[in-house]
């Protein structure tokens, strides 16, 4: 399976407010050639969690086949999701929390599953700037997504 390493960062000015999302997708052919494919987009009215997930789906969604992926996020509200095994005991309790309330984003959450399951993913947390190159690259697309003119609704967004 290729080996695809993924960078993501969510924005949000204002929570609520415009949002956006950035992904640095990078890959190694087999003639050894580095690949890149940077994504991003705005929203109008959104929460910086809901574009810290849409970063991590779009970038698994722009996958064509399966992929061994190490996924790299400054969102401890997403890796924290699948290495504390958040996620597991959501979907034992039909999404809800430890605390019995609602989970926040499940449409997002479940869109993740769905991006993810064809891969195997290994998530991990970068501290957000802090000199990460690629973080700080995500960040920049992320804020320019915002702060673009191509802004689309977040349909799943309810606040």
């Amino acid at each position: 399976m290729q080996h695809v390493d993924i960078y993501t960062d969510g924005s949000a000015r204002g929570n609520p407010g415009r949002g956006g999302y950035g992904a640095l997708l990078r890959f190694r052919d087999a003639t050894g050639q580095v690949h890149e494919l940077e994504l991003s987009q705005g929203y109008r009215r959104t929460t910086n969690n809901r574009m810290e997930l849409l970063g991590v789906i779009v970038a698994l969604e722009a996958l064509r086949r399966p992929c061994v992926v190490v996924l790299h996020s400054d969102s401890q509200y997403v890796v924290n999701a699948f290495n504390q095994h958040w996620v597991d005991g959501w979907l034992k309790r039909g999404w809800k929390s430890a605390s019995k309330q609602p989970v926040k984003n499940v449409d997002l959450w479940q869109r993740l599953l769905a991006a993810k399951k064809p891969h195997k993913v290994e998530f991990v947390w970068v501290r957000g700037h802090a000199g990460h190159t690629e973080n700080e690259r995500c960040d920049a697309l992320a804020t320019a997504a915002a702060d673009g003119d191509s802004l689309l609704e977040d349909e799943g967004f309810s606040g």
